[in-house]
């Protein structure tokens, strides 16, 4: 039998469909913002910092009244809701566009009214540049869910892959004196975890959602005992592994604001910059990315045209996995210096709902990774500035967000049609 030509409009993207929740949500967040911190706000000034001391070029401080500033937000903020709202009605989605700008007018007013009277301001700089840190291991797993679900294989282990990322990488990092090897030997390391999960869900049929939540509770058993049995005995020589040096790229590195948040890093956050263009590049502009959509679309059609369904998943899912344990080391040698126990802290499971937020699609999926990496940030931020905030309250505000983000601006969106689904040959 003659093999039939896969072409590009043989199998269809993720399917969006209108829906007025995102619409409700960003006009819920308007009012917040226009009456909260605009009408009943806090009196005073905001001193929106754009300058870090160590560019070339400073740019002058930006200093407003809080309550004039967030009342004009929220202005703002209504009318793109009242724009989402007649594009819903015309049964239309939401473009991404909006609500990307939507989302930062929304964090530059919570910023304000946060930082209303104190006297440091809004240090932008600072607040950029460590979001984009904390968002990597997101990023990072967000791309490996991506990987996973575009063939047809639903990642819940994205948690352990990360988690023994963050593990390998300390101990290996330590031990070697050398952290290029320890990232590398986490990558190895998740690569392997996610072998485990690619084999039993393709070739032994197993549940896939079972295998990862299983997978992620033998990880955190596993870096739990070794770390209290073994590790923590010997901290010097086994979890001091120090971070990877920042590397200034020369010039790129002095211009305002986005030359100290971008082009001052280290290698995992120059590595994300690589990988998440390319994986663009590889899913939708070349025929091994089709293939591998074709798979997670209709494996049948792909099996009938002569694609290797399992071989295809297995890889990806892999490759995939790697991606995560990078995501991991980027948690220690990449940012903290060390392991702990526990230390994804449910990232992995925000990467799954970064994936959905984003469409499946890498581009979106590191911008919505890095409104989380805002989240986790705003931790410390607003204990400094606004210390009367409840510290509960801003612990619970990364995973608050993943719940409104998901129910109300991810819209009606549909997963790869094989995602989940085991496929028998024949």
């Amino acid at each position: 039998m003659s093999k039939i030509e896969v072409t590009p409009g043989m199998f269809s993207q993720v399917e969006l469909k209108p829906s007025l929740k995102a619409s409700i949500v960003m006009a819920v967040a308007g009012l917040i913002v226009l009456l909260g911190f605009g009408v009943f706000g806090k009196p005073g000034d905001i001193t929106y910092v754009w300058s870090d001391k160590r560019e070339f070029v400073q740019l002058p401080s930006y200093v407003v009244n809080s309550m004039l500033f967030c009342t004009i937000i929220g202005v703002i903020l209504l009318a793109l809701a009242g724009l989402a709202f007649m594009l819903n009605r015309r049964s239309k989605v939401t473009p991404m566009w909006l609500i990307i700008i939507f989302g930062f007018l929304a964090i530059m007013a919570l910023l304000g009214w946060l930082a209303t009277g104190a006297s440091q301001g809004v240090q932008m700089v600072f607040i950029l540049s460590n979001t984009l840190v904390l968002a990597i291991p997101l990023i990072l797993g967000g791309m490996a869910g991506i990987m996973s679900e575009r063939v047809g294989v639903v990642n819940i282990a994205i948690e352990g892959q990360l988690l023994t990322g963050a593990f390998v990488s300390s101990v290996v990092g330590t031990t070697t004196g050398n952290l290029y090897i320890g990232m590398i030997a986490a990558m190895i390391a998740a690569g392997l975890l996610s072998m485990i999960l690619a084999s039993l869900a393709i070739k032994y049929l197993v549940d896939q959602v079972i295998i990862g939540v299983l997978l992620n509770v033998l990880v955190i058993g596993v870096t739990n005992f070794l770390h209290s049995a073994w590790v923590d005995k010997d901290r010097q020589h086994l979890n001091f592994p120090g971070t990877f040096d920042k590397i200034a790229i020369p010039f790129l590195s002095d211009i305002p604001v986005v030359g100290q948040v971008l082009f001052n890093n280290r290698i995992t956050v120059y590595l994300m910059f690589i990988i998440v263009p390319v994986l663009w590049y590889v899913l939708f502009k070349t025929k091994l990315g089709l293939r591998a959509r074709s798979v997670g679309e209709h494996p049948l059609a792909a099996d009938t045209v002569g694609i290797n369904v399992a071989k295809t998943r297995f890889w990806w899912v892999t490759i995939g996995g790697m991606i995560a344990g990078l995501g991991g080391a980027a948690l220690t040698i990449g940012n903290v210096g060390s392991f702990g126990r526990e230390m994804s802290g449910g990232q992995g499971f925000i990467a799954l709902a970064v994936v959905i937020l984003g469409r499946w699609q890498p581009i979106y999926v590191m911008l919505s990774a890095l409104l989380f990496g805002f989240t986790i940030i705003l931790r410390v931020w607003a204990n400094q500035v606004s210390p009367g905030v409840p510290f509960d309250f801003i612990v619970m505000v990364p995973y608050l967000v993943t719940l409104v983000a998901v129910a109300g601006f991810a819209g009606k969106v549909r997963a790869p049609a094989a995602s989940g689904q085991p496929y028998v040959k024949g």
